[in-house]
């Protein structure tokens, strides 16, 4: 009798150890990935700091308000082209290929000004940056001030900024931690229908097992009962 609860024992471990993780499994899993990633990425990653400057296109006596706006989009468009980064080359301290993947500029269509934006790995290059463009955006346009109507004014000078623009650690985590949230619950609502048609021939085959261990005769039952039954 000890043997034969030794062995259920043994037989119940091997059951336990050999139980399948829950389905829901990939979701955590997937979870507590992107978290570790985004967390490193935040970590990694050098911060970037952004500095903005504006300008404003500011009509003479002979022009409509209307036509400075109409000009503020053009400035805006070619803020970022060769000639001017040319002129704002000497005064940012970096190539103009560098400096144009550094640098922005944002118009709105109700308003006749424009921001410069510069970013950069620290605060005051980010500054110089902006105003460098800036500068150079205005000094480029006032020469044919006198043909358009329209002179670029200087409204705000950029400063250094005392934060980085860059999502921080926590926030870089936060992202990933949803994204591969995201990606797990994904997972699981496309797995189902390939886990029904791997577990079909496992369902057959523990009914066949069934089925086969109930025609065996009882422990301790005679066998010629079981013939007699068999027979009726």
């Amino acid at each position: 009798m000890a043997d034969t609860a030794d062995q259920k024992k043994s037989t119940h471990r091997r059951r336990v150890r050999l139980l399948p993780p829950p389905a829901w499994w990939p979701l955590p899993a997937a979870a507590l990935l992107g978290l570790a990633a985004g967390g490193a990425y935040g970590v990694l990653k050098a911060p970037e700091y952004a500095a903005t400057s504006y300008v404003v296109a500011v009509p003479d006596d002979t022009t409509e308000p209307a036509t400075a706006l109409g000009f503020a989009q053009a400035y805006a468009r070619i803020a970022t082209s060769s000639s001017t980064l040319a002129y704002a080359q000497p005064r940012a301290g970096i190539g103009v290929q560098k400096l144009r993947t550094q640098v922005r500029a944002e118009t709105s269509p109700e308003s006749p000004m424009i921001a410069i934006t510069g970013t950069a790995k620290s605060a005051g290059e980010a500054a110089d940056i902006a105003n460098a463009v800036a500068d150079a955006l205005s000094l480029s346009s006032n020469q044919a001030a006198k043909n358009t109507g329209v002179q670029l004014l200087l409204f705000n000078q950029a400063v250094a900024p005392s934060d980085p623009a860059s999502a921080s650690p926590a926030l870089s985590g936060a992202v990933g931690l949803c994204a591969g949230g995201l990606l797990g619950g994904l997972w699981l609502l496309a797995r189902p229908a390939a886990r029904r048609r791997e577990e079909g021939p496992v369902a057959e085959a523990e009914v066949e097992t069934v089925e086969e261990y109930a025609s065996l005769p009882a422990q301790g039952e005679p066998a010629a009962a079981k013939e007699k039954e068999s027979v009726r």
